[in-house]
Order: C-alpha cells, then structure tokens, then sequence
C-alpha cells in the first residue's frame, strides 16, 4: 500500500509533516509522497522522520495551472534534482496567492461578512493560506454550516466571493517538475470537468507538453471513474498514480493509502512510475518494504 498525494501543515493539512510520516508507519505504508500546494517547506522534516524507518519518501509539490475552465492541478512526484527554478516559481505563485486572499477579504468585508486575514492566516499557521483556509474560519463563524458548502456557495470557482489568481502555464510548470527530476501527473482528473473524447483530446495535449501520467485513483472520484482514467493512461502510454489527497482532521473522511471506495492504493502504481531508487539503493537492486526494514 502506498500514498502519493499527501498534504501536511505546510500548506492546508492539520497533521505537521513529521506527523504525516508516523501515521504513514502505522499505517504499513510502503511509500508516501508529500505534495504540498506551492510549497516544498514541509519536505525536508517529513524526510528526516522516514530516515531509517523502511517507508519510502518521496518529495512532491501541489500547482494550480492556468486554465479557463474546471481546475487543473499538475502533482510533481520525485523531486530529487535541482530544485533552484521551481522553488523561484513557487515563490511567484505564493505572491500572486497572497494578492488573491487579501482581495477574497475585502469583498467579504464590504458584503457585511465579519472576517479579517488575521482571522485567515491564523487559521493557515503558516506560509501557504488557501481557500479552504477561509471555508473553515467560514465554518467557525457559522456564515455556512460546512466547508463544502462553503465552496459551493461562496468561495468556490464562479461564486460571489471566488478570486482568481495568477497561475503558472502548463508547458513552464512540467519543465520546472521535470528539471527538478520530478514526474508531472494530473491530479484528480474528474477536477478538469471533461469527459469521453474531450478528456482524451485535452490529456493527450497535456501529454504533448510533457505531463507523464494521471492521478487515476483518488476518493473524489467513483470507481468506475477510477477506472476509466486509469484505461484512458495507458492507451495513451502514461503512467497511473494514486492517493488519497490526505488533508488530516480537515478532512476526515479520507484515509492514508486509501482512495475511491475505500480501495487500497497499490504498489504496483508505485512501481510503474520512473523514479530514483531510494537513498541507499543503488539501481536495479531491490529496496526493502517497511516489514523487511
């Protein structure tokens, strides 16, 4: 069992990464991918605490990319080269997040809704402040009775409070995961608002622009979505990942290793995606499970 879409304190998850690592353990997790929105702040601590405990970790990062339509999220998995180019990008992103959030405050001031950005990045407890930062102090304030709803009716794409921001362009974002020796994939991908041949067409552009694979499994997702994304990658010759796009307490519906239907994400999606060996393992030699550590 493993997990490549994780979130942590970093950015929106309510568990520290050193935390994320010890329920990946408890968990019998073979693998863990750390993916953070816009940030790598979380990776060097959830690295030091898989040190020496058997689970494989692999450093990873969360980008919104511009697009018109639907939300278009790119993971990159594996990053394990030069770093420098997209750590200056993400940099630029967290600027233009910053712009947006402050804009998201005052329109919710001047419709009468009582909320400050203290309130906001108190919330957040770090760099990164998100939407769904807003839709939990949304909740607490009781102006909604749930972060879903909050999404839904104020703050989600289309909604009198949605802000758009500055986002990075595809072709520029696959070559920065790429350069920083990472595998660029499509999160979520119900997320694009496409299907049948539109969803192939447009995917198979991403491809063309240096996307490797699909994020097939994810919880937002039925399994018979799963499924198909999953028949729609391969045809197209990608790679197939997987996870649970963990966010804590925050969301508690959704497990460590587990994603649509409660299904086990396995290691076989691991496997199939060309990454480094793990520290210490020189290639071709097998790296150990959790169990033979």
């Amino acid at each position: 069992m493993i997990d490549l879409h994780t979130h942590s304190t970093a950015s929106d998850g309510s568990c520290t990464p050193e935390r994320l690592i010890e329920i990946a353990l408890a968990a019998g997790l073979r693998a863990l991918a750390l993916t953070d929105h816009d940030t790598l702040d979380g990776i060097s601590r959830a690295r030091a605490r898989a040190a020496g405990t058997g689970l494989r970790f692999i450093a990873g990062v969360e980008i919104e990319i511009e697009r018109a339509e639907g939300e278009f999220h790119l993971l990159g998995i594996g990053l394990d080269g030069d770093v420098g180019a997209l750590l200056e990008a993400l940099s630029g992103v967290q600027a233009a997040r910053r712009g947006r959030n402050a804009r998201m405050v005052e329109k919710m001031q001047a419709a009468g809704i009582p909320i400050t950005m203290t309130e906001i990045t108190d919330t957040a407890g770090g760099e990164i402040v998100s939407r769904a930062h807003f839709a939990r102090v949304l909740v607490r304030k009781k102006v909604v009775g749930s972060i879903d709803a909050a999404f839904k009716r104020l703050i989600g794409k289309g909604m009198p409070f949605y802000e758009p921001r500055a986002c990075l362009e595809l072709r520029g974002a696959t070559s920065l995961i790429r350069r920083a020796g990472g595998v660029p994939v499509i999160a979520h991908p119900v997320s694009l608002g496409l299907q049948g041949p539109a969803l192939r067409v447009f995917v198979s552009a991403c491809r063309d622009q240096g996307v490797e694979g699909i994020e097939a499994w994810h919880p937002n997702q039925t399994v018979k979505q799963c499924h198909r994304f999953e028949r729609l990658a391969r045809g197209l010759g990608m790679v197939v990942t997987g996870g649970s796009d963990f966010h804590g307490e925050h969301i508690p519906s959704r497990k460590l290793g587990l994603s649509s239907g409660g299904r086990e994400i396995p290691d076989r999606l691991l496997d199939s995606i060309p990454l480094p060996p793990p520290a210490g393992v020189s290639p071709g030699e097998p790296s150990l499970n959790p169990s033979e550590a």
